[in-house]
């Protein structure tokens, strides 16, 4: 058994999944340099709720953000997540804009891009797939992990093995709501590593409290690499912490190699922006701890959140409990989806409808209906004929590929926008954010002119360059 691999989560997904993706790149710069000397197996920093958070709340451009960090990051692999035909959005977009997003964030510095898609849909990853290897980039394929009747270890074993056939150069066992146990991420991974010969690293999220005990586990059984988060920002809905990692395998046959010393320096230098973000009331205590019911009803950390927030705003929060139990029969009646983005919205969303207007399906959103009509790809199991019927009616439910219904996008979209393109990422900008992009480009032409975004002449609605 070589040493265990670490992927640092600290620049993605561990400020995604405690301050809503808030950190900023300045704060990242200054503890670059100490980051890359460590000896990670890869830094993930890109992707995810990144791209949109970078421009909707920090103003700032994602692409600049990852010029920036491969300036400072010189040895170790940068690391990027990709909703497959998703990309960082909400929804399928066309191949050619697939195609020209993945060569630019490898073009940008990307090396290592894990492509995942909420139904397991191979069909929604082999784009991206393809374009990764085509651009140069390592193509990691990704099993969004989740229990049911139907998610059995030979299933995700099934699935890994057609992900290596596609040409995936290694495979992530994705837990995004830390649902994999100990025991069950053993069997797992053993299993998986006599059925496939290229890595399988794993990733899972501390909201349960397994998270990382199951890492533990997973390492005795074989799995090259695992996704921990440096400790001022690990623990609760993030990942489990890096260095306990590092203390706990020294001096076995699984040790890291990794410098306690070096990581404590990163993690004093986190440590003052947990307490900011604690003092502005970023970071809730709340998320910081275990919170069992990710166990009782497969439901992800941040979903948690989105359906106390949903509930709020109708003034329903006495129906908590009732929502928690209508996500599960929800989730069955809907193909048993995987609870990740945008799945995991999608069933939220309807369980809590269901519960607040006091008739199932009664008022059904777009999103189910797409669910339904197959638009989002194939569902682990097929829908009940019956669900189908309350929900669509006699609408014809697709079975091809979703993406194939989507004409080239990419030309129209250059010319939608020729007055704003500084670079050529800003059109791939535009066609994942439309909105959100324009109002950044004005506020960037603005910052240039050091005027006043509102004084933008509303017919041109640009400065002049």
């Amino acid at each position: 058994m070589a040493k265990v691999k670490i992927t640092e989560t600290i620049l993605r997904d561990a400020h995604q999944s405690l301050i809503a993706t808030r950190m900023k790149t300045e704060e990242m710069i200054p503890i670059l340099e100490k980051l890359d000397a460590v000896g990670y197996n890869s830094l993930e920093m890109w992707g995810g709720a990144t791209f949109d958070a970078s421009l909707r709340f920090l103003q700032e451009d994602p692409w600049e953000r990852l010029r920036t960090i491969r300036k400072y990051v010189k040895n170790t692999k940068l690391q990027m997540l990709l909703r497959g035909q998703n990309l960082l959005g909400y929804k399928h977009y066309a191949d050619d804009v697939v195609e020209e997003f993945v060569k630019k964030a490898v073009g940008n510095g990307i090396d290592i891009i894990r492509i995942f898609d909420a139904l397991n849909d191979t069909r929604n990853l082999q784009k991206a797939l393809e374009a990764t290897k085509k651009a140069g980039g390592h193509a990691q394929a990704t099993i969004s992990y989740t229990i049911s009747p139907v998610h059995t270890n030979d299933a995700f074993i099934t699935l890994a093995k057609e992900l290596e056939e596609m040409g995936a150069d290694s495979i992530c066992i994705k837990d995004m709501a830390g649902l994999l146990d100990p025991y069950g991420a053993y069997e797992l991974v053993k299993k998986m590593k006599t059925q496939i010969s290229i890595p399988i690293q794993l990733h899972t999220h501390a909201t349960s409290g397994l998270g990382s005990m199951t890492y533990l586990k997973a390492i005795e059984a074989g799995v090259d690499v695992i996704d921990t988060a440096i400790s001022p920002f690990s623990g609760g809905t993030s990942q489990p912490p890096t260095e306990p990692f590092v203390a706990a395998l020294k001096g076995t046959k699984y040790d890291t190699g990794l410098d306690i010393n070096l990581l404590n320096d990163i993690a004093e230098h986190f440590k003052p922006v947990q307490e900011k973000s604690l003092e502005s009331g970023l970071l809730d205590p709340k998320v910081m701890g275990v919170d069992i019911n990710t166990l009782i009803y497969q439901v992800p950390g941040g979903m948690l959140s989105n359906l106390v927030s949903q509930l709020k705003q109708q003034n329903a929060m006495d129906k908590y409990a009732e929502v928690l139990k209508e996500v599960p029969r929800v989730r069955e009646e809907l193909g048993y989806p995987p609870l990740v983005t945008p799945t995991s919205q999608i069933v939220g969303t309807q369980a809590v409808l269901n519960v607040v207007t006091g008739e199932r399906y009664k008022m059904v959103t777009k999103e189910v209906k797409n669910l339904v009509k197959g638009m989002y790809g194939k569902t682990t199991v097929p829908i009940k004929e019956d669900i189908v019927k309350k929900i669509i009616g006699d609408e014809e439910v697709i079975t091809c590929r979703p993406a194939d219904l989507i004409e080239p996008e990419l030309e129209s979209i250059k010319n939608e926008i020729k007055q704003y393109i500084e670079q050529d990422e800003d059109v791939l900008t535009y066609a994942l954010f439309p909105q959100v992009a324009i109002d950044f480009f004005k506020y960037r032409n603005a910052q240039r002119y050091q005027l006043d975004p509102t004084l933008l002449n509303e017919e041109d609605k640009v400065y002049p360059v």
